[in-house]
């Protein structure tokens, strides 16, 4: 596939975008600063399959030719959304989301927004969300948690457009690619041991793996999952 991601730069952009390109993917890597421009993004992804863009997210149009592609990267067959502004800027979030979502569903491509697990339920009460749960949303966070409620709102509003919300889980953080994770709907999961977490990499290669076999739910989210011992 072509896959372009939108927040090419930062934590989780940057491991899609190494992600994909490991597993022989095309990658248009649009951030408002070209990823070419950071060490860290060229040691991540390998150049034969990226093509760095720079993009203004408020900019519908340069965002719309962005996903089109060129006669050299061709148009994106699927879109990763993994923008995030701090502080937090909920109205942008929900603006970039609302174009991205538009513009993909007049170029007939797949989103996959990579959220927050503010969206989702919590495991011990399912009619609470995480977002206004104090066990895992302090009250300095609820900004951010109810921004990716916002966002998911957003894509539920849109008929039209073919997307799905990734939610991670309570923790998210850079670390190690294991490619071992638990996928769920609409509940916020933890581990055995009670954690609520998953590294950057698994995340990333959840993604990949929800682009390269679609599963038919809107909203889902990981967790890390050891595997056990060999016996």
């Amino acid at each position: 596939m072509t896959i372009a991601v939108l927040g090419a730069t930062g934590m989780v952009g940057s491991r899609v975008i190494a992600e994909a390109g490991a597993r022989g993917h095309q990658v248009l890597a649009l951030s408002r600063k070209p990823a070419s421009e950071n060490p860290n993004q060229k040691n991540r992804a390998g150049q034969a399959n990226l093509t760095p863009i720079a993009v203004d997210a408020n900019d519908p149009h340069a965002v719309r030719e962005a996903f089109a592609g060129s006669a050299s990267s061709g148009a994106a067959d699927a879109v990763v959304l993994t923008v995030r502004t701090n502080p937090v800027d909920q109205e942008f979030l929900v603006g970039t989301t609302r174009t991205v979502l538009d513009i993909a569903a007049q170029l007939g491509m797949r989103v996959l927004v990579v959220g927050g697990a503010g969206a989702l339920r919590s495991p011990d009460d399912h009619d609470l969300l995480v977002a206004d749960n104090p066990a895992y949303v302090p009250a300095e966070l609820k900004p951010v948690a109810a921004a990716g409620v916002a966002q998911l709102r957003t894509c539920q509003a849109h008929a039209a457009a073919d997307w799905v919300y990734l939610s991670p889980p309570a923790l998210l953080e850079p670390g190690e690619r294991t490619g071992s994770y638990r996928r769920g709907t609409d509940t916020l999961l933890t581990s055995p041991d009670g954690r609520s977490w998953i590294s950057a990499e698994d995340l990333a290669a959840a993604v990949i793996d929800e682009l390269e076999t679609p599963g038919p739910e809107h909203l889902i989210t990981v967790v890390h999952h050891e595997e056990p011992p060999p016996a």
